[in-house]
C-alpha cells in the first residue's frame, strides 16, 4: 500500500510518500514545494493543486492523510493553512482518494509514542521508522512523512 502525507502550508507544502509492506515502511519520495508569496493567493491555491495532483499522477497512493489545522494565535497564518488545506482535500477528492485528518498530537503518538514530542524527536524517529540514512529535512517533509506514517499504521492490511 502507498500513502501520501502532506503537511500543507501556502509558502511550504510538505510531502511524504511511504510505502507499508506488511509491517515494513519505506520512504518513497519526500520532499517540499513552495509558493511565491507576491502571487495572488488563488494562484497560490493553483500552485498547491496543480504540486499535489502531479504526485498523485506519479505515485498512485490508496490514501491520503492530511495535517489537521491546530489553533494558532496567528489568524492570518490559521487562514492561509486552512485555505491550502482546502486545496490539498480538493485535489483528493477529485483523483478519487480518501482522506484521513491527523492533528499533530495523534501524530505525534503514531511516530514517537508521546503526544507532546519535540519536532527533533519526530525526525529521528521518521528517520529509524523508515530506515532512512540520515533525518529528513526539510521541516515540512519531516512533518508530512510522519503524518504517511501515521495513516500506513492506523490502516489495517487488507484480508
Amino acid at each position: 500500500m502507498i500513502v501520501l502525507g502532506i503537511d500543507p502550508g501556502t509558502a511550504a507544502t510538505g510531502y511524504g510518500v511511504v510505502e507499508r509492506t506488511g509491517t515494513k515502511l519505506r520512504a518513497i519520495d519526500y520532499g517540499c514545494f513552495g509558493t511565491a508569496p507576491t502571487d495572488a493567493l488563488p494562484v497560490r491555491l493553483l500552485a498547491i493543486h496543480e504540486a499535489v495532483s502531479e504526485l498523485i499522477e506519479t505515485h498512485r497512493p490508496q490514501l491520503v492523510g492530511v495535517e489537521r489545522l491546530f489553533f494558532n494565535k496567528n489568524v492570518q497564518t490559521a487562514f492561509a493553512v486552512g485555505q491550502a488545506r482546502g486545496a490539498v482535500l480538493l485535489t483528493a477528492a477529485q483523483h478519487g482518494l480518501p482522506v484521513f485528518e491527523y492533528g499533530p498530537h495523534e501524530v505525534k503518538m503514531a511516530v514517537t509514542g508521546y503526544g507532546r514530542a519535540q519536532k527533533d524527536q519526530v525526525q529521528r524517529m521518521v528517520q529509524i521508522v523508515l530506515g532512512m540514512a540520515s533525518l529528513p529535512r526539510p521541516d515540512d517533509a519531516a512533518d508530512a512523512l510522519a503524518v504517511a506514517i501515521c495513516l500506513a499504521h492506523a490502516e489495517r492490511p487488507a484480508a
